[in-house]
């Protein structure tokens, strides 16, 4: 189970090692909740993205927000999938429009230790998922 921004904050405040920060990043992605293969289709699909990355933007059916679900084929990028899923899943599409998930790699301190095909990975997740938010409100 992911476990929720917060949290994940607070973990990374405690992890000095660059190394050992990434080895986080990537226990995050495999607390994922699988994605249905139905979903990895090229509607789902980031563009921009180094390697493939899916995001699908959805109601929560009990009104409390959006429900972000995604996935990637490498491990260390399903990492940075799960932390825009914690930053923006429960938020509503007014409150997603305002956040910026580069904003949360510099809180990290990642911005050191990401290439820039990443962070243009990260900013197109974040394209996609303001996108899609808009046409779910």
């Amino acid at each position: 189970m992911l476990p929720d921004l917060d949290t994940i904050i607070d973990n990374f405040e405690l992890i000095d090692d660059p190394h050992e920060q990434l080895v986080y990043v990537m226990e995050l992605g495999r607390a994922l909740p699988a994605m249905p293969e139905a979903w990895k289709s090229e509607q789902n699909l980031v563009r921009g993205c180094e390697s493939q990355v899916w995001l699908v933007v959805s109601t929560e059916e009990d009104g409390g927000g959006m429900r972000i679900t995604g996935d990637s084929d490498s491990h260390l990028v399903k990492g940075f999938v799960a932390l825009m899923v914690a930053l923006y899943s429960g938020k509503t599409p007014e409150e997603a429009a305002k956040l910026n998930g580069l904003d949360l790699l510099k809180q990290l301190n990642f911005g050191a230790h990401v290439t820039s095909k990443r962070s243009n990975g990260v900013r197109a997740m974040v394209e996609k998922i303001q996108r899609d938010a808009s046409r779910v409100s």
